[in-house]
Protein backbone atom coordinates (compact mmCIF):
# COMPACT_ATOMS: atom_id res chain seq x y z
CA UNK A 1 0.00 0.00 0.00
CA UNK A 2 2.86 2.05 0.68
CA UNK A 3 4.26 1.81 -3.12
CA UNK A 4 0.96 2.56 -4.65
CA UNK A 5 0.94 5.95 -2.27
CA UNK A 6 4.37 7.24 -2.67
CA UNK A 7 3.52 6.74 -6.95
CA UNK A 8 0.28 8.50 -6.12
CA UNK A 9 1.78 11.28 -4.36
CA UNK A 10 5.12 11.70 -6.81
CA UNK A 11 2.67 11.45 -9.98
CA UNK A 12 0.71 14.40 -8.23
CA UNK A 13 3.61 16.17 -7.75
CA UNK A 14 4.53 15.90 -11.13
CA UNK A 15 1.25 16.84 -12.26
CA UNK A 16 1.46 19.72 -10.03
CA UNK A 17 4.83 21.29 -11.80
CA UNK A 18 3.88 20.97 -14.99
CA UNK A 19 1.01 22.58 -14.27
CA UNK A 20 2.26 25.51 -11.73
CA UNK A 21 5.74 26.22 -14.14
CA UNK A 22 4.83 29.01 -16.22
CA UNK A 23 5.56 27.70 -20.24
CA UNK A 24 8.37 28.83 -21.42
CA UNK A 25 8.73 28.90 -25.40
CA UNK A 26 12.84 28.07 -26.42
CA UNK A 27 13.72 30.52 -29.29
CA UNK A 28 15.45 28.99 -31.90
CA UNK A 29 18.27 30.37 -32.76
CA UNK A 30 20.85 29.59 -35.89
CA UNK A 31 23.98 27.44 -35.39
CA UNK A 32 26.56 27.92 -37.73
CA UNK A 33 28.52 25.26 -39.67
CA UNK A 34 32.48 25.79 -39.18
CA UNK A 35 34.34 27.99 -41.67
CA UNK A 36 32.71 29.30 -44.73
CA UNK A 37 30.34 26.78 -44.68
CA UNK A 38 30.07 22.84 -46.12
CA UNK A 39 28.43 21.68 -49.53
CA UNK A 40 24.67 20.84 -48.77
CA UNK A 41 23.33 17.21 -49.45
CA UNK A 42 21.74 17.03 -53.13
CA UNK A 43 18.42 18.27 -53.27
CA UNK A 44 16.18 17.43 -56.25
CA UNK A 45 12.70 17.04 -55.65
CA UNK A 46 9.15 17.85 -57.75
CA UNK A 47 7.48 21.43 -56.72
CA UNK A 48 3.26 21.02 -56.46
CA UNK A 49 2.81 21.30 -60.27
CA UNK A 50 5.08 18.09 -60.81
CA UNK A 51 8.37 20.20 -62.56
CA UNK A 52 11.38 19.01 -60.68
CA UNK A 53 13.66 21.28 -59.45
CA UNK A 54 17.34 20.87 -58.30
CA UNK A 55 18.91 23.20 -55.72
CA UNK A 56 21.78 23.30 -57.43
CA UNK A 57 20.55 25.25 -59.90
CA UNK A 58 19.87 28.44 -57.64
CA UNK A 59 23.28 28.61 -57.49
CA UNK A 60 23.93 32.67 -57.04
CA UNK A 61 20.99 33.44 -54.69
CA UNK A 62 20.34 32.94 -51.10
CA UNK A 63 18.45 30.07 -50.03
CA UNK A 64 16.20 29.02 -47.51
CA UNK A 65 15.29 25.61 -47.18
CA UNK A 66 12.72 24.61 -44.71
CA UNK A 67 11.30 21.42 -43.82
CA UNK A 68 7.62 21.68 -42.97
CA UNK A 69 4.60 19.68 -42.50
CA UNK A 70 0.20 20.55 -42.36
CA UNK A 71 0.03 18.78 -39.21
CA UNK A 72 3.34 20.44 -37.57
CA UNK A 73 2.30 23.35 -35.74
CA UNK A 74 5.51 25.44 -35.42
CA UNK A 75 5.56 24.98 -39.49
CA UNK A 76 2.24 26.34 -39.44
CA UNK A 77 3.30 29.27 -37.27
CA UNK A 78 6.06 30.14 -39.30
CA UNK A 79 4.59 30.23 -42.47
CA UNK A 80 3.50 33.92 -42.70
CA UNK A 81 6.52 35.45 -41.94
CA UNK A 82 8.21 33.40 -44.45
CA UNK A 83 5.95 34.50 -47.09
CA UNK A 84 6.69 38.00 -45.79
CA UNK A 85 10.49 37.50 -46.11
CA UNK A 86 10.16 35.78 -48.93
CA UNK A 87 7.85 39.33 -50.84
CA UNK A 88 10.65 41.34 -49.35
CA UNK A 89 13.86 40.55 -50.55
CA UNK A 90 12.85 38.12 -53.74
CA UNK A 91 14.68 41.26 -55.74
CA UNK A 92 17.57 40.32 -53.46
CA UNK A 93 18.04 37.01 -55.18
CA UNK A 94 16.14 35.00 -52.23
CA UNK A 95 14.50 31.64 -52.87
CA UNK A 96 13.07 30.17 -50.02
CA UNK A 97 12.40 26.28 -50.63
CA UNK A 98 9.39 24.70 -48.27
CA UNK A 99 10.13 20.88 -47.91
CA UNK A 100 7.18 19.21 -47.02
CA UNK A 101 7.83 15.73 -45.58
CA UNK A 102 5.85 13.06 -46.42
CA UNK A 103 2.39 14.36 -47.42
CA UNK A 104 0.67 13.71 -50.65
CA UNK A 105 -0.25 16.51 -53.23
CA UNK A 106 -3.85 16.38 -52.41
CA UNK A 107 -3.25 17.65 -48.80
CA UNK A 108 -0.88 19.71 -49.45
CA UNK A 109 -3.36 21.57 -51.93
CA UNK A 110 -6.15 21.53 -49.47
CA UNK A 111 -3.70 22.92 -46.77
CA UNK A 112 -2.19 25.94 -48.98
CA UNK A 113 -6.09 27.02 -49.71
CA UNK A 114 -6.12 27.61 -46.14
CA UNK A 115 -2.62 28.67 -45.45
CA UNK A 116 -1.56 30.43 -48.60
CA UNK A 117 2.36 29.95 -49.04
CA UNK A 118 4.09 32.43 -51.32
CA UNK A 119 7.22 30.50 -51.66
CA UNK A 120 7.85 27.20 -54.03
CA UNK A 121 6.96 24.18 -52.08
CA UNK A 122 8.68 20.48 -53.04
CA UNK A 123 7.41 17.57 -52.09
CA UNK A 124 9.46 14.91 -50.40
CA UNK A 125 7.16 12.20 -50.48
CA UNK A 126 9.26 9.80 -49.43
CA UNK A 127 11.45 11.34 -46.70
CA UNK A 128 14.48 11.03 -48.32
CA UNK A 129 15.84 14.43 -48.69
CA UNK A 130 14.35 14.95 -45.13
CA UNK A 131 16.71 11.76 -44.00
CA UNK A 132 19.62 12.62 -46.11
CA UNK A 133 20.04 16.22 -44.42
CA UNK A 134 19.60 15.04 -40.97
CA UNK A 135 16.23 16.44 -40.26
CA UNK A 136 14.72 15.18 -36.84
CA UNK A 137 12.40 17.93 -35.67
CA UNK A 138 10.05 20.12 -37.68
CA UNK A 139 10.39 22.66 -38.36
CA UNK A 140 14.12 22.66 -39.61
CA UNK A 141 15.27 25.27 -41.71
CA UNK A 142 18.87 25.71 -43.89
CA UNK A 143 20.59 28.68 -45.05
CA UNK A 144 22.66 28.38 -48.17
CA UNK A 145 25.09 30.88 -49.61
CA UNK A 146 25.23 32.62 -53.08
CA UNK A 147 28.32 29.61 -52.94
CA UNK A 148 26.15 27.15 -52.66
CA UNK A 149 27.58 26.53 -49.48
CA UNK A 150 25.45 25.35 -46.67
CA UNK A 151 25.96 28.17 -43.72
CA UNK A 152 23.29 28.15 -41.36
CA UNK A 153 20.85 25.51 -39.53
CA UNK A 154 17.97 26.25 -37.24
CA UNK A 155 15.99 23.67 -35.56
CA UNK A 156 12.58 24.39 -34.32
CA UNK A 157 9.91 27.40 -35.05
CA UNK A 158 11.63 30.35 -35.72
CA UNK A 159 9.93 34.15 -35.81
CA UNK A 160 10.92 35.11 -39.25
CA UNK A 161 10.06 38.80 -38.60
CA UNK A 162 12.40 38.84 -35.69
CA UNK A 163 15.79 41.19 -37.07
CA UNK A 164 18.23 38.39 -34.99
CA UNK A 165 16.73 35.48 -37.30
CA UNK A 166 16.83 37.76 -40.33
CA UNK A 167 20.24 38.71 -39.64
CA UNK A 168 22.40 36.15 -40.88
CA UNK A 169 19.80 36.29 -44.22
CA UNK A 170 20.63 39.71 -44.56
CA UNK A 171 24.19 39.12 -44.31
CA UNK A 172 24.16 36.92 -47.32
CA UNK A 173 22.64 38.95 -49.27
CA UNK A 174 24.96 41.70 -49.09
Amino acid sequence: MRTSLRTLLLAAMTWLALVAAPAVQAQASWMAFSGQGQPPMPLLLDDLDGKPVDLASLKGQVVVVNFWATWCDGCKAEIPALNRLQQRFKDRKLHILGINIGEGKARIGQFTQRIPIQYTILRDADSVAMKAWHVRIMPTTFLIDKQGRLRYELVGEADWDDPVIQAPVLDLLK
